[in-house]
């Protein structure tokens, strides 16, 4: 399979990803429209523009993550740009036979043990990923698709401070960049994100001045890490095949 001449259209092509997407990507052919030219709340549009470009793959990374606390505040938007809007976008790559590439996160496990694997019990602790978990919903029906539930930030790490009991797997954007080329023939879900550690670790890594932080009473869950053998593997494999 030639990826560069698979033509791919990526959801929120004016978004914070979208954007490092654009500079980093080398080896995808991207089309990344903005919200006037793609509304995932609008299926005329979807299907529209769809029809005119004929993709193969829609990464679908729009929808409503920050701030945390919209989510609570204004669920309606919540529910609309993460539930609908995902659901709009699975019924039109269904009904053209596109395949579906997912964005979700990596908080809809529970957060009580860490380590969890694509296929444990899932239970959101917030609303934001609850909404993300109900994109899954839709995602699941259509078995021409891949579910990504990462854990992604900002580079450079843009807080003063970073938690020192919250483990997770954070990477940065340009991380799944690179990542993105050896996943995209995938089905089914992979957790995608780094070494499972404290943001405080990860983040003094790359800020020598971070300070020092507990999410104790700010944040109900604190071992939100992934196991991300199933990524190493794929990663490794197609990185030898391909060599």
């Amino acid at each position: 399979m030639n990826i560069k001449k698979i033509k791919i259209i990526v959801t929120g092509g004016d978004g914070r990803f979208a954007n490092i997407l654009k500079k980093k990507n080398k080896i995808l052919n991207l089309l990344l429209p903005s919200k006037k030219k793609l509304n995932i709340l609008d299926n005329k549009s979807i299907i529209s523009y769809l029809k005119l470009h004929n993709p193969k793959i829609v990464l679908h990374c729009a929808g409503l993550s920050r701030p945390m606390i919209i989510h609570n505040k204004n669920i309606e938007k919540s529910i609309d740009l993460n539930i609908i809007g995902t659901a709009n976008i699975t019924k039109a790559c269904s009904k053209m036979g596109i395949k579906l590439i997912y964005f979700s996160t990596g908080y809809v496990y529970p957060g009580d043990k860490g380590n969890y694997k694509e296929d444990d019990p899932l239970k959101p602790s917030n609303n934001y990923a609850w909404s993300k978990l109900g994109g899954e919903c839709a995602v699941q029906m259509y078995k021409n698709s891949l579910i990504l539930r990462i854990i992604m930030t900002e580079k450079p790490f843009v807080h003063e401070k970073a938690f020192t009991d919250f483990i997770t797997n954070f990477i940065f954007h340009e991380e799944i960049v690179d990542m993105l080329p050896f996943l995209i023939d995938q089905t089914g879900i992979i957790n995608v994100g780094g070494k499972s550690q404290s943001v405080y670790k990860f983040a003094k890594k790359y800020n020598r001045l971070v300070k020092k932080d507990s999410a104790k009473g700010k944040i109900r869950k604190l071992k939100q890490s992934m196991n991300i053998n199933k990524l190493k593997k794929i990663i490794y494999k197609k990185k030898n095949n391909y060599a």
